[in-house]
């Protein structure tokens, strides 16, 4: 990666992250324990978000801001019950998101490893 290039340039732009949340979210629609966490009947504003999200953290345009104002993932996910089972639960289908994309093994492990942190950020509830 050149110092010009973002992560998010690198790995392909906007298509390779519509790719990897589209897989996400195909994974989470039938995840019995996740998507009750998602109060909306369609899941699409739910990606959408989280899609603008990771384009903007990764160095892509900052759509998600603009509409919605800093992230802060924690006031936001306060309302939703997210214990270890719901941790794991949802990494496994990140890593089949991942999975389904051509990345090299160092990006693969970069994309990773801001995940898992980010969802063991999430707990919020013992179990």
């Amino acid at each position: 990666m050149t110092e010009a290039q973002t992560f998010y340039e690198e790995i392909g732009g906007f298509e390779t992250f519509r790719r990897i949340v589209a897989r996400f979210y195909e994974g989470v629609a039938d995840d019995e324990v996740l998507r009750p966490l998602y109060p909306d009947e369609d899941l699409g504003p739910a990606e959408e978000r989280f899609l603008l999200f990771l384009v903007q953290y990764w160095g892509g345009p900052t759509t998600y801001s603009e509409r919605r104002g800093h992230p802060r993932l924690r006031m936001r996910h306060a309302p939703f019950p997210v214990d270890q089972q719901a941790r794991d639960r949802w990494l496994s289908h990140f890593r089949a998101a991942l999975d389904s994309v051509d990345l090299t093994p160092e990006q693969d492990a970069q994309f990773w490893a801001y995940v898992t942190h980010a969802a063991t950020f999430m707990i919020n509830t013992p179990g």
